[in-house]
């Protein structure tokens, strides 16, 4: 076995959801050199099945995806004693959203307009098992 297949396996693994192919493809590119991306799927059900079946390490999901929604398809992980970690990734800042994520399970909330800034950086800390919210989110005390 070469060493670029031994360094593959030894990262953590990660699936992607987003509805947006374009969306897609660009965290797949910013994770891909440090987190071995085994699925991108485009819709909520697919990801629930995607996750079930190969217990990834992490799962990078949005919010609002046509079928069932990311904090959904979290709820139901979570219900399910999945051991995946959930980081969403979205653009509803409202804080909200933030603590429903954080109710069905999540342990990172990034917007993607600070996604360059702050996707590794809540994936590190969700290895580390400490929670991430961006910081440009408010949250009322």
């Amino acid at each position: 076995m070469s060493s670029t297949t031994d360094d593959v396996s030894k990262r953590m693994r990660l699936i992607i959801a987003d509805d947006q192919i374009l969306m897609l493809d660009v965290v797949k590119r910013l994770l891909a050199t440090d987190y071995n991306v085994i699925a991108s799927v485009d819709r909520g059900d697919s990801a629930f099945e995607a996750i079930t079946r190969m217990e990834p390490d992490f799962a990078v999901l949005d919010v609002s995806m046509p079928d069932v929604s990311g904090i959904e398809v979290a709820r139901r992980l979570q219900a399910n004693g999945s051991t995946t970690k959930i980081v969403f990734l979205t653009v509803h800042e409202d804080p909200e959203f933030v603590r429903e994520a954080i109710a069905a399970g999540a342990i990172g909330y990034v917007i993607k307009s600070c996604l360059a800034s702050d996707l590794r950086e809540a994936l590190k800390r969700a290895a580390e098992g400490n929670l991430f919210i961006s910081s440009c989110i408010r949250m009322a005390r």
